[in-house]
């Protein structure tokens, strides 16, 4: 990067609040030399950016200082319409009208040649299109009002129906929010349960923020949450054709833990999954470049599955 877009990428750098950095912290981000760093410190002050310095914690700005909102290189606008192009091609019909939203308010104060790169972004860059052009738009839940509760640590309460079509009240610590593919889920501990449980938004209704605190005793591992597995988890083996793994690994919905090579054009992976009747139906998109080796049950779901297809 530039001179310029250094050091305005500095400035933003500096006014994170709580956090300060020495000379060795900042030229390693930008992988620049210490003396590169000093002198982009030097024509800050020319600008009147109050850079501060302390010799325990180093390099920050004084409190209460802020670069004025919305200075975007070209480049950082096309990353941000890229961003926006991908939740307007999404399902939820909330999150497409606020990314819409935030859309016309950035395109209200850029300057002539950057809007007519953000309208040309918009039109002209398609990120999803069978979401887009294909999908239905629907109500996704309330993620916001979810994420208000995650960021105060405060427990939730509401009305959940199961897939059974059985409704009852929940109260849960919620601890993260996931977006798989068309729909929101939060994920927390329910003290119905007193255990970790997957809810899925648009099962929820008269969701309440209660005044009741959690208390996080560790630092929440969020991948742990995701992939974790439970005694309703089966050890499911696959093969699969070497020319597919990077496929089936980058959408599959569990974690996999384990890759071991059966001969050269095949791979053999295990991962758990608690879910078979999904899991099995998710599989068939990939053929017979994919064999079922474990746990036998599976095997008999797809044979079940293919014989009801065939008929």
């Amino acid at each position: 990067m530039n001179s310029s877009e250094r050091r305005l990428k500095l400035m933003l750098l500096l006014q994170q609040p709580g956090k300060k950095l020495t000379v060795e912290e900042i030229a390693d981000k930008f992988g620049v030399s210490r003396r590169t760093i000093f002198r982009d410190f030097n024509a800050l002050q020319e600008i009147n950016v109050p850079v501060t310095w302390d010799k325990y914690s180093g390099y920050g700005v004084m409190p209460g200082y802020k670069v004025p909102p919305l200075m975007f290189t070209s480049k950082e606008l096309a990353t941000i319409m890229v961003g926006l192009n991908f939740v307007k091609s999404q399902v939820d019909k909330q999150l497409v009208e606020d990314a819409q939203g935030v859309e016309l308010k950035i395109k209200n104060v850029l300057p002539d040649d950057l809007k007519e790169l953000m309208s040309s972004l918009e039109s002209r860059t398609i990120v999803d299109p069978y979401l887009k052009f294909g999908g239905k738009k629907k109500e996704g839940g309330d993620w916001y009002l979810l994420s208000s509760a995650i960021a105060q640590k405060k427990r939730v309460q509401f009305s959940y129906t199961t897939k059974e079509g059985k409704t009852s009240v929940r109260k849960v610590d919620p601890y993260i929010l996931v977006f798989y593919e068309d729909h929101w889920n939060m994920i927390g501990k329910s003290h119905l349960r007193g255990d970790i449980r997957n809810f899925i938004l648009d099962r929820m209704e008269k969701i309440e923020i209660l005044e009741e605190k959690i208390r996080e005793e560790r630092s929440i591992d969020i991948e742990g949450l995701i992939f974790r597995y439970n005694e309703r988890s089966h050890l499911v083996k696959l093969v699969v054709e070497k020319t597919f793994l990077e496929r089936l690994q980058s959408n599959l919905p569990a974690k996999i833990f384990k890759i071991s090579e059966k001969n050269p054009q095949k791979v053999q992976i295990s991962f758990y999954f608690d879910n078979l009747e999904f899991i099995n139906e998710w599989l068939l998109q990939f053929g017979n470049r994919v064999e079922i080796l474990e746990p036998e049950i599976l095997k008999e779901k797809r044979k079940e599955i293919l014989k009801e297809m065939l008929s």
